[in-house]
Parts: C-alpha cells; structure tokens; sequence
C-alpha cells in the first residue's frame, strides 16, 4: 500500500532528523535546538505507534471487536501524548538548569543547525501538502509547526549571535516545550472523552432531537445515545416514537443523522402510546406495563 509505504518513509526520516537534532543541540550547547528533538522524537514514535496500529485499528469487526478495531489507533495516540508530555517536562527542566548555571553555545552551528532544519521541514511540508485525508492535514501541519520552530529557534541564534544573552536559548526551548506540553494535554483530553463514551464535539443533541422529530410521522424521540469509537466514526442509538410506514421512516432517520456527521444508527422504533421499558420518567410504573406489538405494514424495497 502506498499509504503505508509513505508513512514508513516519515518514520524513518523523522527519526534520523531527531537523532540530527539531538546531535545538532549536544555540538552547539543549544538546549533549543534539543526541545525540536524532543517534538520530532514524538512525532517519529507517533508515527511508529500509528503504523504498527495502523494495519490492526483498519480491521473488520468481528466477534471479539463487533465494534470493529478503530480504537487502538487511539491507544496509539495515548502513547504518543505520553511521550510527548515526559519529554517536553525533561527539556523544561533542562532549560531551567540551564538558566541556573549558563553555558557557552556555538552560535554559528545553531545558525546553520537551524538553517537546514527550517529547509528540511519546508521540504517535507511541500511534499505533504496534497492529500485531503485529516491524517494527511495533520501531518502537514505538524511540518509547519517544525518550520515553525526552526525558525525561532534561527532569531533566537542570530540575536545571540549579536547580543551574546545566551539565556535566550534555554528560554526559547522552554517555550516549545510548554507549546508541545499543552497540545499534548489536549490531546489527552480528546482521548479521554473518547474513553468516557462523551457526546463528540461537533454535535447537538437536542438539535439533532429537533430535526429527527420534524420529520413526517415522527411523533418524538428519547434514549438518543452518541458516541464516537476513533474521532471521525460516530455511532447513535435511540427510540423513535413514529405513525405510519416504518420503512420510510427510518430511511429518512438514517440520512438526517448522516447529515449530522452520523455513520452507525441503531433505530428502535415503536408505535404511539406504546410502553417504552426503559422511559426516564416512568420508571416507576416500568411494572406491569403492556407492550402493545406493533406489526409492520408491508415493505418498501428501494
């Protein structure tokens, strides 16, 4: 697979440019350069994570994941932040040593460092600007964010180069070390509402509720549960209270929720003034309550 070949490809180029970096920063003294490292190493581990998962969270469900296998790319992502977030708390915590006892930083190897790492990174960006995936957008992003960097961090030298402040590195590198730190915590924050089954961003229940019971024959809706497996899959249930052919029904359910961004609904149906079991508000009477069998008025086949 091409896809996959490619992501191999960033992997390894990734992770020779983190080794880069890290020699790039112990030659010059420049904590700054080794805070790049630091985001590059995550992103070759990312990218590792991903491929490995990659082949596994593409598989079909079956009957030990009838959710099929999207959330272990999830996994992948925790590990990621995880790494990303003990290596941006280890660079801080360098730089602030650093500030504590200065040290002498060749100025015009982090000038040069800089230069070809700016020029790398806008070289891989260029490559990846095609590709509409989010995946691909992402990753994309991430090369500009590298650019980003570089370029900072070639100010950063310059100015040092002319004033000679050389704390100016190790605060530089505290500052991409906070940036990566806090992406990364909100990267943990989107894996766990994923974990905790949360209501995905991008959507409004009660508008979702409206727009289901405008349609024709729809006489209301309860038990509307979504929840998304991987952040792009999302997936709804609920009990739809409905006059009249079921069939079309629930044909015209299914594409106002594909409208909402949802790919998986599990409709239950059920006829006027039919007890619902499970209703919040009756829990009380829920005994002895008699389930009217509602039949099916012959099938429409599109």
């Amino acid at each position: 697979m091409k896809t996959e070949r490619n992501i191999l490809i960033a992997f390894i180029l990734n992770l020779a440019f983190s080794i880069f970096e890290f020699i790039g920063g112990a030659l010059t003294g420049s904590v700054a350069i080794v805070s790049d490292a630091v985001h590059d190493i995550g992103d070759a581990a990312s990218i590792g994570i991903s491929l490995a998962l990659e082949k596994h969270s593409k598989k079909q469900p079956d009957e030990t994941h009838t959710y099929g296998y999207a959330r272990y790319s999830v996994i992948g992502g925790v590990i990621t932040t995880f790494i990303l977030l003990f290596g941006s708390a280890a660079v801080i915590y360098n730089a602030i040593l650093r500030i504590a006892n200065p040290v002498a930083i060749d100025y015009n190897g982090m000038i040069i460092f800089a230069v070809i790492g700016a020029l790398v990174n806008l070289a891989a960006a260029y490559f990846t600007r095609e590709g509409d995936s989010i995946n691909q957008k992402a990753v994309n992003l991430h090369m500009l964010e590298d650019v980003l960097g570089w370029v900072v961090v070639l100010v950063g030298a310059l100015i040092m180069k002319f004033t000679d402040i050389s704390v100016i590195d190790p605060a530089m590198s505290i500052g991409v070390a906070v940036f990566i730190f806090i992406n990364a915590l909100k990267n943990l924050k989107e894996v766990l509402d994923l974990f905790l089954a949360k209501t995905p961003e991008s959507i409004q229940i009660n508008e979702i509720k409206e727009h289901v019971e405008s349609i024709d024959g729809v006489l209301g809706v309860h038990h509307i549960h979504i929840w998304s497996m991987d952040g792009s899959a999302n997936y709804a249930t609920m009990h739809v209270v409905c006059s009249g052919d079921s069939h079309e029904i629930k044909e015209k359910v299914r594409e106002e929720l594909r409208e909402h961004g949802i790919s998986h609904a599990t409709l239950e149906l059920e006829a006027e003034g039919e007890h619902c079991h499970e209703e919040h508000c009756h829990v009380e009477h829920s005994e002895g309550g008699h389930h009217h069998h509602h039949h099916h008025h012959g099938h429409h086949h599109h």
